[in-house]
């Protein structure tokens, strides 16, 4: 088979693209991070009510969703464009962020919470608006498998950064701050004017960019590869919206695949995230280590992407995912030794996690979009907004279940920066929810790709660019 000649996709739009993951790793990092323990160690709220408190605002979002992919469509096909929702997510997004962490100080523990749930909800909606039509936007920028690989590339790249960036230095923010309800707001402040200017870089980057078709095929408007899609009904919100992308679910079994398995590894990254705080004050008995665990985890990504993106070029998407994954099942697995002796050895199984971590980030967002394509762009929208549903209900789950546990094991709630003692059942589960979970779920999602298909076949290596 004679090599193909790639489509390149302008390095504005590249930029652009890319320049979203500052807003979708930061908003998908830091409340996963320290919400939880910003409830229950500064605000003083039970477990079991936080638990509620983080887990509604994301049955919202998964709720809303593929409503809001539907609209998405609908508006590629009468614009040629995404961005409208978009920029309305990102506008509105920083009012609901900084919210969630200015619960005001005389509040009791429950009007507490039901400040920071109202706030959660509004902040979770405007990122439903900016992040579903984001994700779809590969499927729409270039038809070329390589291309789309080279795309998600450099947005994970940036992805791996802005999450390094606002899950390191947020909570070293908060610590420089003197920590509780100051260093908490200021925090919130500063990362929401970051997430801003990301979001917007997308807007402005990408802006009105047409598909790039194969080579022969003239490029034309996005609208003119949907003018045969039909009218869609001029209803905003109704229950048929979700219709598209559950078919999709029930009839592409590549799609259903990668996305259990995705939710998985969703919900093991959003409990080893929201243990995290739990694990540097308890265990390693330092708030301020959740900066290093946090650099650990992350930091290996920004080294290895591009090595991974090499690696899916020798051996294919799906293989290289499967072996990102054992990386990180194995290093969790290593994690539990902390029952018996925490130390600064830790650090170094939370680096292998992160290169496993880099590659379960980077390998799922570059199969969707060959999904995407092979079910139809006009499905992309509806199939992506199903796709940020499961992520989103995978990254809920994390910090419900570390709470849940927190819970069960006795877990006692403070205000301020006192640090109690607690239980030798609620030590045991933390470094539990840091390590065995985490390993569990992965393995899971192991045995869920072992059935996965790649719809579109792999190029060569000589199609292949990086």
């Amino acid at each position: 088979m004679a090599p193909t000649v790639s489509v390149r996709i302008p390095r504005r739009a590249v930029a652009g693209y890319a320049a979203g993951s500052v807003g979708t790793g930061g908003f998908g990092t830091l409340p996963g991070l320290v919400l939880a323990y910003y409830l229950t160690d500064t605000l003083a709220v039970p477990a079991l009510l936080a638990s509620l408190v983080v887990i509604v605002p994301k049955v919202w979002d998964v709720l809303i969703d593929p409503a809001v992919g539907a609209l998405s469509d609908r508006e590629v096909r009468s614009r040629g464009t995404r961005t409208r929702l978009m920029a309305l997510g990102a506008i509105t997004l920083p009012v609901g962020f900084i919210g969630m962490f200015a619960a005001p100080s005389g509040f009791s523990p429950a009007l507490a919470g039901v400040w920071v749930l109202v706030f959660f909800v509004l902040a979770t909606g405007s990122f439903s608006l900016f992040q579903v039509p984001y994700i779809a936007l590969p499927a729409d920028l270039t038809s070329d498998y390589a291309e789309r690989t080279r795309l998600t590339a450099w947005r994970i790249a940036v992805l791996a950064l802005a999450i390094l960036l606002v899950g390191a230095g947020g909570p070293a923010l908060r610590d420089a701050a003197g920590g509780g309800s100051g260093g908490y707001l200021l925090m919130g402040i500063v990362i929401a004017v970051l997430l801003l200017g990301g979001m917007l870089g997308t807007v402005l980057g990408v802006g009105r960019r047409v598909v790039a078709g194969p080579p022969g095929d003239a490029a034309g408007p996005v609208r003119d590869r949907y003018e045969n899609a039909g009218r869609a009904s001029k209803t905003f919100i109704k229950i048929g919206e979700y219709r598209a992308g559950l078919a999709a679910l029930r009839e592409l079994p590549a799609y259903r695949v990668l996305l259990t398995a995705f939710v998985l590894q969703a919900l093991a990254t959003g409990v080893m995230l929201a243990a995290a705080q739990y694990v540097a004050t308890y265990t390693l008995a330092d708030q301020a280590a959740l900066t290093f665990l946090f650099a650990a985890l992350v930091g290996p990504a920004l080294l290895v992407m591009p090595l991974w993106t090499r690696y899916a070029a020798r051996t294919g998407k799906a293989p290289a995912l499967t072996m990102a994954s054992v990386l990180f099942g194995v290093a969790c697995l290593a994690l539990v030794a902390m029952v018996w002796a925490p130390g600064w050895w830790v650090y170094l199984p939370v680096a292998l996690a992160g290169v496993g971590y880099a590659g379960m980030q980077l390998f799922p967002l570059a199969m969707l979009p060959d999904v995407i394509s092979a079910a139809g762009r006009e499905r992309g929208g509806a199939m992506s907004g199903l796709w940020t549903a499961g992520e989103t209900a995978g990254l809920a789950l994390g910090p419900a279940v570390v709470l849940l546990l927190l819970a069960a094991g006795g877990f006692r709630s403070s205000r301020g920066d006192v640090v109690l003692t607690q239980p030798d059942s609620a030590h045991l589960l933390i470094v539990l929810a840091f390590s065995l979970i985490p390993a569990a779920l992965v393995g899971a999602s192991l045995l869920v790709l072992r059935a996965y298909r790649d719809p579109i076949p792999s190029p060569t290596t000589a199609e292949v660019t990086t």
